[in-house]
């Protein structure tokens, strides 16, 4: 606490501390730690788009230390080879991440398969764990359609494997975050498949939203041949993100109200402004989260918090409305 201030300031650690003696000795029906009850299904979150620079990466990572920070117990999976989300968490893919340590470890088809909690990784948030990614990654998608040819399914068909490596710890958490790669291969429609929600990021520009209706078009085609094959696709919801908004830009802005008129209510209301705060942020590996409010101008750090505030709250209210809270 400064001299002359009544402020004082807490840690992480020390804000979750409180926030788990609060909930043991409150009384009602108050509850100061989210944790999902016995009757509320882990919520699965696949993050994804076709189409690179879309804020997908960036996104994934604000949405899990948000969520995090709420008191929710969160694993955040980086499923894309590239390993941008990894980077932003700490975790450097070229010195950091050996081979096995990624969720390859866990769904390989040759090889020995490691235990998901072997490879689950803490991070310097309380209730935020990392499965982290590198270029491994790669293999599984080189791997499965020899596994498919060979009828090697020992361990499941592919499209199962990261829901059954998921199902190793999912006890431990309310939330999963996947970073799926830019591209539809396996990685993707594995993820796919084990989703309970799925969120589309989607820059307003024409080129980007052509490219999305392909993307849609084709992973329309695909899910249905993984649901001939026994799997799964039933979504408690699935919504569009404009994400790197400037709403002075007349196309931009048309572009969304087109959204709007063809999607209706699964284009989420609040849109992710592009904030030089959040591209600076990024340029040292951070997120706005952790950069301090003193290095940006405060209008633009203040209006960048609050959109990015509206937006995961909105996520936020769509996964307990899954979960039946009101």
């Amino acid at each position: 606490m400064g001299e002359g201030s009544a402020r004082k300031t807490y840690s992480i650690e020390e804000i979750e501390e409180l926030r788990s003696e609060l909930h043991k000795s409150g009384k009602g029906i108050r509850r100061y730690q989210p944790h999902r009850q016995t009757n509320e299904h882990l919520q699965i979150i696949s993050v994804m788009n076709f189409k690179g620079g879309s804020g997908k990466t960036t996104t994934a990572a604000h949405l899990a230390q948000y969520l995090a920070l709420r008191g929710y117990r969160v694993l955040a999976i980086d499923l894309d080879p590239q390993a941008s989300l990894s980077a932003l968490f700490g975790q450097i893919p070229e010195t950091d991440v050996g081979d096995g340590e990624t969720i390859f470890g866990a769904i390989r088809y040759a090889g020995e398969r490691r235990d998901m909690r072997d490879i689950v990784r803490g991070t310097y948030i309380p209730n935020l764990h990392i499965v982290p990614g590198q270029l491994e990654l790669m293999e599984f998608e080189h791997e499965t359609p020899r596994a498919l040819m060979e009828r090697q399914d020992d361990g499941g068909l592919f499209f199962a494997r990261i829901s059954g490596a998921i199902a190793q710890v999912g006890d431990a958490y309310d939330i999963v975050i996947i970073d799926c790669p830019p591209q539809l291969g396996f990685l993707s429609l594995s993820a796919l498949c084990a989703a309970t929600a799925v969120l589309i990021t989607v820059h307003p520009q024409m080129l980007d939203v052509m490219s999305m209706s392909q993307f849609l078009n084709m992973t329309g085609g695909l899910l249905d041949v993984v649901a001939k094959a026994g799997g799964t696709t039933n979504y408690d919801w699935m919504r569009y993100l404009v994400t790197r908004y400037e709403p002075s830009d007349g196309p931009q802005t048309t572009m969304v109200g087109l959204m709007r008129s063809i999607f209706g209510s699964r284009v989420l209301t609040h849109p992710m402004l592009k904030s030089t705060a959040i591209a600076d942020a990024g340029l040292t590996k951070q997120t706005l989260y952790e950069v301090e409010r003193q290095q940006f101008t405060r209008g633009t750090y203040d209006r960048a918090v609050e959109a990015l505030e509206q937006v995961n709250g909105e996520i936020e209210a769509l996964i307990k409305q899954a979960w039946g809270r009101s």
